[in-house]
């Protein structure tokens, strides 16, 4: 008797009564219970997180920086409320602490009192770091703490980008006040390099006079009237040059005592966030010209592989004289997505050569975005050294120009008591020549004390930066988040059942097909009985179960599909595909009961343990033990959740033909072993006559 009449015998008996019948259909229903089932229970869990209880406390009492009320708790309990990532209850810290202990609420995020002050303190001498305060239980649900702290995380991230832009803000407005307050201290030592040169003049004529002077009496009257008259002259300029670097010395005082603290205390924060600026301008200039250079290259190497495919398509489609139409859709398939991925690519080649321009406009702004971060940081070590030592130049110029005004002031008087009389006209003369000379040489050493101030000032007006409002806004905005991650699944699952369904959908066959051996014999005994070829015999109880998987496979896909909407990026081959599992599953579970009897029905089990453990279904084997990653290569469920992966989500189909050579080897091999058994069946021993173990 043939092996597909002995198959069909076997299945005949479960027509004989009610109760074989309602076992018959129970295995063809069961997989329902661990694929359809078990993914129902969570198939979008993170689509329904809104239903989540999560406590809010905002205990935030707000504060004020810079003449402005910040209330940074309020904002973020009004974008968390909006976002409804969870469902959100305000309440008191109390009741957060109490129904986190109790499982009223899953979890609890608290704003302390001084979250704002913390924020704010960023413009003050001692910032301090701003903490949100996130309570969760484990013992409440452990899966949901681990899915607040990444939500959390990015509420954290977004909070902290907000202060560092408050934060930079700040800096370079007081750059822009340190380059006006120096801008002004330049224009007034402009000014006074102009009178200490007038007065200089003035003090060489009163030396040439005082040596006419000293030549003969006859011109005494003259000369001591002209030498009076100078001397009043150099008073009352000398007296404006004093008055005039007081007022400068006392304006630069005042503002470096404003801005010396800053420079000094952020000097290392202002130099470490322009290095960052500088180092990711760097970073990205790097991949954009990667970018550039590799695209022509990939949108070739398409045409070349949609160009084969063609070919192949054209050979064994449209040339064959008996082509296959299964293999003649899957390769019309193959071949339009080919040409659709040289389109694309050569619509990204287009695109990088089409604004090849403004790419090289970016690469030049990241170029100079790059050197001037790098020109401040080199400097902010020594902002405020620079400044301290301008206003050392500047108070050290008043102090000369008080004691030029002392002498004029002395020499005016002087000559004044000249002229009662000319008793003493020759010492005074004398005496007066002398100072008047001390008076040129010191005015000498003004003029280029404050020539060389007024150089330093502008050139220190030039390397202090100005920054409009505009130009503020983006580089704070910049600085403040320097690196934009941008984030793009190739083959994205649409929610957790379908991404899981590669693991649960091989499992619920297993199953199906254990509990089918259960209720069918893995070798018929009539088969046996009448000593037919041990091929036909493994044939035949294979057969009945593969039947049974088919099915399985059948109402499970139907299910899941039309009942649960889960979407198949290769419908059909994923049913093909599961067909092959099914009957792969089979021909193993077949020889284990074969060879082992009952004990073989506890290998099975452990058998499916092993591949669920080793399979890579939920987090990737790289992350198991060394015993999973060994025997993760030599299973066959390995090979069949790889590729229901590419099977249903999408992607390149190799480890779909891989598997399905790994698949046909398991089939073939446990069919051959199984004959072997059915071999040694057909020898009756005592060991079959009084078996040792019975389930």
């Amino acid at each position: 008797m043939r092996s597909p009449k002995l198959a069909a015998l076997e299945l005949k008996r479960f027509g004989r009564g009610k109760l074989p019948r309602a076992a018959l259909v129970a295995v063809l229903l069961l997989p329902l219970l661990y694929g359809a089932l078990y993914l129902w229970s969570f198939w979008d869990p993170y689509g329904q997180l809104n239903k989540i209880p999560v406590a809010l406390v905002n205990d935030d009492k707000g504060a004020t920086a810079a003449g402005k009320k910040i209330a940074a708790g309020d904002e973020i309990t009004k974008g968390l409320r909006e976002s409804k990532v969870f469902e959100w209850h305000e309440v008191s810290a109390a009741d957060a602490r109490k129904g986190v202990e109790d499982g009223a609420y899953y979890l609890s995020l608290t704003m302390p009192k001084d979250f704002s002050e913390r924020i704010a303190s960023s413009s003050g001498n001692s910032p301090e770091t701003g903490a949100l305060q996130v309570h969760t239980n484990d013992a409440n649900n452990y899966i949901v703490g681990q899915i607040s702290r990444t939500v959390f995380s990015e509420v954290r991230t977004a909070a902290s980008t907000n202060t560092s832009r408050t934060f930079l803000d700040r800096i370079f407005i007081s750059f822009s006040d340190i380059h006006d307050a120096t801008e002004k201290a330049a224009k007034g030592a402009d000014k006074l390099k102009d009178g200490v040169g007038k007065a200089k003049e003035g003090s060489k004529d009163l030396a040439d006079g005082l040596k006419d002077a000293k030549d003969g009496s006859g011109r005494l009257a003259g000369g001591l009237t002209k030498l009076n008259k100078g001397a009043g002259d150099l008073e009352t300029g000398s007296q404006k040059v004093a008055d005039g670097t007081q007022a400068l010395a006392d304006k630069v005082n005042k503002i470096a005592a404003d801005v010396r603290p800053y420079l000094k205390d952020n000097g290392t924060t202002i130099g470490d966030t322009a290095r960052l600026v500088a180092d990711s301008s760097q970073a990205v200039r790097r991949n954009l010209g990667i970018l550039v250079k590799t695209a022509p290259g990939r949108a070739a190497l398409a045409h070349k592989s949609a160009d084969k495919l063609s070919s192949i398509y054209k050979a064994r489609c449209e040339d064959a004289v008996l082509p296959d139409p299964a293999l003649c859709s899957d390769l019309k398939t193959a071949k339009d997505t080919a040409a659709d991925v040289a389109k694309v690519a050569d619509d990204v080649n287009a695109l990088i050569k089409d604004n090849n321009g403004n790419l090289k406009t970016l690469d030049g702004h990241l170029a100079t975005l790059q050197r001037q971060a790098t020109d401040l940081a080199k400097r902010s070590p020594r902002l405020d050294e620079d400044l301290e030592y301008a206003v050392a130049k500047i108070n050290e110029l008043n102090s000369g120009a008080k004691k030029v005004a002392q002498g004029a002031d002395r020499l005016h008087t002087g000559l004044g008591g000249a002229k009662t009389g000319s008793t003493d006209l020759d010492s005074g003369v004398g005496k007066l020549k002398k100072g008047a000379n001390s008076l040129d040489g010191g005015l000498f050493k003004l003029a280029d004390g404050s020539t060389e101030l007024a150089g330093g000032l502008n050139d220190g007006v030039d390397k202090i930066p100005d920054y409009d409002k505009t130009d503020r806004d983006r580089r704070t905005e910049v600085m403040a988040d320097p690196v934009k991650l941008a984030s793009q699944s190739l083959h994205k699952a649409p929610n957790y059942g379908t991404g899981f369904a590669p693991y649960f959908i091989p499992l619920s066959l297993w199953v199906g097909a254990m509990v089918a051996y259960m209720i069918i014999q893995p070798l018929s005994r009539r088969a046996l009985a009448v000593g037919a070829s041990a091929w036909r015999i493994a044939v035949a109880g294979w057969l009945p179960v593969a039947a049974i998987g088919l099915a399985q496979v059948a109402a499970l896909m139907s299910v899941l599909h039309w009942g649960l909407g889960m979407k198949m990026a290769y419908a059909a081959g994923t049913v093909g595909f599961l067909a092959l599992v099914t009957c792969c599953f089979a021909a193993i579970i077949q020889w284990l009961n074969a060879r082992f009897g009952a004990a073989g029905r506890i290998l099975v089990l452990a058998l499916l343990m092993l591949q669920l453990t080793s399979a890579g279904g939920t987090y990737p084997v790289q992350t198991s033990p060394g015993f999973f990653n060994a025997i993760h290569p030599f299973l066959p469920m390995s090979y069949v959740v790889e590729a229901l992966r590419r099977l249903i989500t999408g992607g390149g189909l190799g480890p779909v033909w891989q598997a399905c050579a790994v698949l046909i080897a398991f089939t073939a091999g446990a069919i051959a072993l199984t004959a072997v058994s059915a071999r040694r069946k057909q020898v009756w021993t005592l060991d079959r006559l009084h078996p040792e173990l019975s389930l």
